[in-house]
């Protein structure tokens, strides 16, 4: 199912996984200054306003685990699902050093409606879904840049990333080394913002939940989405069998 403001993946599906993608999407509402935010196409195809290839990791992954998912329809530039509400990177006026000319003056009211017809209802749909069943397990898909300007490359395939919460992240961490892949733990970022959708739906419910990073080098193309989708299922189910969550 798709709206405005998200894509529901096979919502009857019975898995335990709930598959999210909070950055699926570099689309830009009519609504929103004309649908464009003032940018370069180019920059509009840069990991400043989508994770590359993350939506097609996540319509792999929920396939291969018989998993629900839902992907986000809006840029990040437009207003970020990933943050709280209070965070002030909710809503972006530089990102990687490139201004965004269309956010540069929002105004408070400009950013209540962007909360309001996106942000908010995205939201609602997942928590929905998460609540759909008393042991869901969510893993939130994302992509990371190989390299940020001005800083050293990112050496890192994949990233997981977590909070206080470990329980999934560190016997996973294990596995993706056991498979020899270069992997950051809570790198390259830490995974943790408060208010942030695995905050708000995982953590403050308790959920087993965690947050994997791909290099978007790597799944680019559609034959990397789905090696990436192919290698990780697998790894999923069997660190949440063994762990006994």
């Amino acid at each position: 199912m798709t709206v405005e403001y998200f894509t529901t993946l096979e919502p009857k599906n019975p898995s335990r996984w709930l598959i999210t993608s909070d950055h699926a999407s570099n689309h830009v509402p009519k609504w929103v200054n004309g649908g464009d935010l003032g940018l370069p196409a180019a920059d509009m195809e840069r990991h400043i306003a989508y994770d590359i290839g993350a939506a097609g990791v996540t319509h792999a992954l929920a396939t291969a685990l018989g998993a629900t998912a839902i992907l986000s329809n809006f840029s990040r530039l437009v207003i970020d699902p990933n943050r709280g509400e209070r965070d002030p990177t909710l809503l972006m006026r530089l990102s990687d050093g490139t201004i965004i000319p269309a956010n540069h003056h929002a105004d408070a009211a400009e950013k209540e409606r962007r909360l309001d017809r996106l942000h908010r209802p995205y939201h609602a749909a997942l928590a929905d879904l998460a609540a759909r069943r008393d042991d869901t397990v969510i893993c939130s898909v994302h992509s990371f840049t190989p390299q940020m300007r001005g800083r050293p490359p990112r050496p890192w395939e994949i990233g997981v990333l977590y909070a206080d919460d470990d329980r999934l992240a560190r016997p996973l961490i294990a596995a993706c080394e056991a498979m020899g892949w270069c992997v950051g733990d809570n790198a390259p970022y830490v995974g943790y913002f408060p208010d942030d959708a695995i905050d708000r739906h995982a953590t403050a419910h308790n959920r087993p939940n965690v947050l994997i990073e791909l290099r978007n080098d790597l799944i680019a193309d559609a034959a990397g989405q789905a090696l990436w989708a192919s290698r990780l299922a697998p790894i999923l189910d069997k660190v949440l069998a063994d762990t006994g969550l």
